[in-house]
Formats: structure tokens, sequence, C-alpha cells
């Protein structure tokens, strides 16, 4: 029978959960007390009314800061939640081509190419060849070679033309 391991809390510890004899404190105004034992910082943080925070955990002693934790947490929050806005996530479109497209076609396509990288994203061309037209892979590769030469300005080659199955993909990244 193993043992069940006590739940992992989120956060940094605080108060009591704090398990060192003694801590590089600092107190509410940002001032550094330097290393202090771990009763006489606990009972400064109860003494100003607040927490006593474990804020660097890995340092030797850990750094411990007298704040309020309620406070804190609620910062720690609206930080992340910034970041989370803030980021834009990378999508991969795609753009189907056969070996006969037209040349309209291909423009129109081209275009689309060219506003999926002004938007950030990456794009997967692939090239499906259908029936016979696998006997004319040189065809398919032409055609990918001009649309990486069309778009080597604003792009970059991350997975080179290849054969999957039949169809050719290749995946270009914007610069």
């Amino acid at each position: 029978m193993k043992s069940i391991a006590a739940p992992q809390k989120e956060g940094p510890r605080i108060n009591r959960e704090i398990r060192v004899r003694e801590v590089q404190l600092i107190d509410s105004e940002g001032k550094n007390h330097g290393v202090v034992q771990f009763p006489d910082a606990l009972a400064l943080a109860e003494q100003a009314g607040l927490d006593l925070v474990e804020i660097a955990p890995n340092s030797t002693p850990p750094v411990c800061k007298i704040l309020d934790y309620g406070r804190f947490r609620f910062a720690e929050q609206k930080k992340a939640a910034e970041a989370r806005k803030k980021q834009k996530v990378v999508e991969v479109k795609e753009i189907k081509l056969r070996p006969g497209i037209d040349e309209h076609d291909y423009d129109v396509k081209m275009k689309a190419v060219r506003r999926f990288f002004e938007e950030g994203d990456k794009v997967k061309v692939t090239l499906r060849f259908r029936g016979r037209e696998i006997a004319h892979q040189d065809i398919g590769y032409r055609l990918m070679t001009r649309v990486k030469s069309e778009t080597a300005e604003m792009a970059k080659v991350e997975l080179e033309p290849s054969m999957e199955g039949r169809q050719m993909v290749m995946v270009l990244a914007p610069r």
C-alpha cells in the first residue's frame, strides 16, 4: 500500500507553513532586516497585523517578506491575467493547392497566405495529388518551390516540402 501524498499548495508558503530555522527578512516598507530567526520574523509579522510570505524559497536562507497575503495574491492574479491578455496564440492556417492550379487561383491563394503572415500565423501549404497526378510529383515540387520563393521575404520555411501519402506538405512561419 502506497501512502497518499499530501496535496501541494499553490503559491508561496505563508506564516507557519514555512519550515526553516532562519530567514532573510524584508519588512512591509521594503527595508531589509538581514538574517533573522523564524520565530522572531513571525512575531514581527503578527505584530504588524500582516502575514510572513516566503518570496524566494530556493535561496539560502529563504527570503520572506511581511505583507498582506490577500492583497499579494490579488496583485499576482491581475499580473497573470494581464500577461494572458497580451499573449498571441500562433495558429497554423492551411492552404490547399493542386498540381494543375490556374494562375488566378494561385494568386488568390498567395494573397491569403500573405494575410495570414501579417496576422502572425504559420501557414501549412498542402498540395494534394489525385489519381494519376501522383506520377508527376516534379510538377508539385516546382509549385512548392514557387510558393517558397514568393514568400521568402516575409516567411521562413519551417518544414521543407515532403510527401505524406498522396499529398506534399510544407510549413512556413512568419519572420
